[in-house]
């Protein structure tokens, strides 16, 4: 999927109408096990075979080669739901969940599957109630596990809450066995729900306490923090402890986070703005925030000390950092190292960089040079991916992307092409597309850290004081005085 956003995203190379051949498929059509997402997409050949007995009669599906292309949104949904004799494919079921919400919310959807199961109920032949529930009651649970476990923040909202436990009771009455795996789903759901607003307590401590920690260091800047090599010396370790940071809040986010990004109305639906009012969380602006709080923190620790070689010290250390995050898979932190280092208060220290032996500084530079749409960057994460896939250890697992990129992608593959066709039907090519490329991302936020946790290094990373820009400039000039007039003038505004 990093090649198709790099197709995507090369000049002069905008997708305005999606492609004849049509999206990659794929096989399958037994009922399907949740997670892992890894070859989802993949495997390719959406079998048209699995969809005859169901589709054929509503004509509103259009395919071409097997593939699905597009739908009405009503014959969409009921392609979500399951009959005694048809399951949906799992990555059909990912893809319309992720993308439905742009034309509607996720409760309306929630109450329309609801609405279909029971329709469906009534229509099997009268007094086979219990003979309908065995054949179809597993099938809706799975979908309800689907749903519960990829996209559980769609259940903060109390409307989604209701109507899942109404149909999951329905399901529950028929059968002993079911009642369990009711109970079961909503366990496990309910436990995701109170891990994210468990998360959201932490972080805003952790943004509390940074911010009394910066009060503390404005009334007494005698007390200025330790450095961060006196809290952690070894830049292996730091690395891991960034890994540590960075799979944690990737972790946190929401499939759809991705999606909500750019909703806008649904030019059908005039009055509907569609989600823009239920947005549920903001963990990927959270994760956003981080990456700027590490670029930051590397410029503050850079231009704080006094002596030109404790300077020079600190950038090496950093460029070791950088280097062993390489070397994970952290691509993230990597990234946020490097911007810290290229920012002007921190590059203009001619003086400092004489001193720092750059070779390594600029292999890791050419690594993530943003030219021709960051090919260097794009083949290590490919690289990192297939090493991933064939992993032996957690370890080998990690994948953590460079993360603006990711969404400036997923952006521009929205961007590139409309979510209706003409006819109004809804432009599933396009979904399949950009679900394809958020399944990976869900495969790399599902790796546990193997490193053991540094409670004290975190502790630092994550409140330590760092610098505004300004402050960042006024430590600068005071450790190499201004060159030109521009920079004397700033210095003097800035005192």
């Amino acid at each position: 999927s990093t090649q198709m956003a790099a197709r995507y995203l090369s000049p002069g190379c905008h997708i305005t109408s999606c492609s004849e051949n049509g999206v990659p498929s794929q096989t399958g059509g037994k009922m399907p096990q949740t997670p892992p997402f890894a070859a989802m997409f993949d495997s390719s050949g959406y079998n048209r075979n699995l969809y005859q007995s169901k589709e054929d009669n509503c004509g509103e599906l259009y395919y071409h080669d097997n593939n699905l292309l597009s739908g009405s949104l009503e014959a969409l949904i009921q392609h979500l739901v399951p009959t005694v004799d048809y399951y949906p494919d799992r990555t059909y079921i990912f893809t319309f969940l992720l993308s439905s919400r742009l034309f509607m919310h996720p409760y309306e959807l929630m109450a329309k599957v609801c609405q279909l199961c029971i329709e469906q109920q009534r229509l099997s032949e009268p007094g086979l109630d219990k003979n309908w529930i065995h054949k179809i009651a597993p099938k809706i649970l799975q979908l309800l596990t689907e749903w519960t476990e990829t996209f559980p923040y769609d259940f903060r909202d109390e409307r989604m809450m209701r109507n899942l436990k109404e149909l999951a009771q329905r399901i529950a009455s028929g059968d002993e066995m079911y009642r369990k795996n009711v109970q079961q789903l909503l366990q496990n759901l309910i436990r995701k729900l109170t891990a994210v607003s468990q998360y959201e307590e932490v972080l805003a401590k952790i943004d509390a306490t940074a911010t009394d920690r910066l009060t503390v260091l404005k009334t007494k800047p005698q007390s200025i923090q330790r450095d961060i090599i006196t809290v952690c010396n070894d830049p292996y370790v730091l690395a891991q402890q960034l890994t540590h940071i960075e799979l944690e809040r990737l972790n946190y986010i929401g499939p759809e986070e991705f999606i909500q990004a750019f909703v806008q109305k649904d030019p059908l639906n005039n009055d509907k703005s569609c989600y823009r009012d239920q947005k549920k969380t903001r963990n990927l602006e959270a994760y956003v925030e981080w990456f700027n709080r590490l670029s930051y923190l590397v410029a503050t620790e850079i231009c704080m000390p006094v002596k030109k070689k404790h300077r020079a010290r600190v950038i090496e250390y950093f460029i070791d950092v950088a280097r062993e995050c390489f070397n994970i898979g952290n691509f993230n932190s990597l990234m946020a190292i490097i911007s810290g280092m290229n920012m002007s208060p921190v590059s203009r220290l001619k003086k400092t960089w004489a001193k720092v032996k750059t070779a390594k500084f600029y292999i890791l530079e050419h690594q993530m040079d943003p030219s021709s749409n960051f090919y260097n960057y794009r083949t290590a994460l490919r690289g990192a991916t297939q090493r991933s896939l064939t992993a032996h250890s957690n370890r080998e697992k990690i994948v953590i992307p460079f993360f603006s990129l990711l969404i400036k992608d997923i952006y521009f593959l929205n961007e590139g092409c409309a979510n209706r066709l003409p006819n109004g039907h809804v432009n599933f090519e396009k979904f399949w597309e950009l679900a394809k490329q958020v399944s990976e991302f869900i495969t790399w936020k599902q790796v546990e850290c193997p490193f053991e946790r540094d409670w004290k290094i975190l502790q630092y990373l994550l409140t330590v004081p760092v610098f505004s820009d300004d402050a960042l400039y006024l430590a600068s000039y005071e450790s190499e005085s201004p060159e030109n007039h521009i920079e004397k003038d700033r210095w003097k505004t800035l005192r």
